[in-house]
């Protein structure tokens, strides 16, 4: 590895699996120190273990300010600061019709994806303001961008953590402090496996799936991908980016078709005399 994360310290919340694990890896092996946190704690515990002494793992349930304010206290007192902070904890959800869908499901579910990044945010700036330094990186998804990517409850949050991102950016930026959202689109996670094949352990299954609707043709979205979109917003190598939202979607949200071997042709598919004013046709 390059070293692009050397000496920094860096918060991961939902980092037992998925997007945070993959994160957290790569972080460990740019060189950074890490503190995962998560409520899944055998497998928080197992991830830490498996990265050496630069990890650390604490229990972090997102919908509790203590608990979010606990894992950044728990960098800094471990490892003497706090450079990065990723808001990465997640669940899919409420789901089904809006006139169905009961309140305290849709509570819950902007608790986990939207109010945990608040915490995340004014937590790590208490920290890094004074520091006057530090990138934080929070998760929201192409279905914030797009209408019919995703539940409504999930939808309003991601769009929510996009809008919070760039208002953060906009106040943190006198103090040298970034903050920039990644949306990644449909990505062979747990959360993602449990919806296309039924089971979240099902990684190999829920890749083969995704490559066979993938809009870049046979390629599906990898949890790697979006670690690698994380490590590089976390490092000095995007040291001039803030207030933005990384797609990493494979085209989907560019209008690129899922299936795209299978799509039926569209009305531009092929070439057709000019149009011009009025409906005339040819130069």
């Amino acid at each position: 590895m390059s070293g692009r994360l050397d000496g920094k310290v860096i918060a991961i919340t939902g980092a037992a699996s998925g997007f945070g694990a993959a994160a957290a890896a790569l972080a460990v092996a740019e060189g950074a120190k890490v503190v995962l946190g998560d409520i899944q704690d055998g497998k928080g515990e197992h991830v830490a273990s498996s990265l050496g002494t630069y990890a650390a793992y604490v229990h972090c349930d997102v919908t509790q300010e203590a608990d979010v304010a606990g894992l950044v206290d728990a960098a800094v007192t471990r490892f003497g600061r706090l450079d990065g902070m990723v808001n990465n904890a997640g669940i899919v959800g409420a789901v089904g019709p809006i006139d169905e869908t009961p309140l305290d499901e849709y509570e819950f579910t902007m608790a986990v994806l939207l109010r945990s990044v608040f915490l995340g945010m004014k937590h790590a700036a208490r920290v890094m303001k004074p520091q006057r330094s530090g990138s934080i990186v929070s998760i929201a998804s192409v279905a914030g961008l797009v209408g019919g990517l995703g539940t409504h409850t999930y939808a309003a949050a991601k769009t929510g953590v996009i809008s919070l991102t760039r208002n953060v950016a906009a106040e943190l930026g006198a103090f040298g402090v970034r903050a920039n959202a990644i949306a990644p689109g449909k990505h062979a996670t747990p959360m993602n496996a449990s919806l296309v094949v039924g089971d979240p352990d099902d990684l190999e299954g829920a890749l083969a799936y995704m490559a066979r609707v993938s809009p870049l043709a046979g390629r599906a979205g990898t949890a790697d991908d979006i670690a690698e979109a994380i490590v590089w917003l976390l490092s000095d190598q995007s040291g001039f980016v803030s207030g933005h939202c990384l797609v990493v979607d494979g085209g989907l949200t560019s209008g690129s078709p899922e299936d795209p071997a299978n799509r039926p042709p569209r009305r531009f598919d092929t070439h057709q005399p000019l149009v011009r004013e009025a409906g005339r046709r040819g130069m």
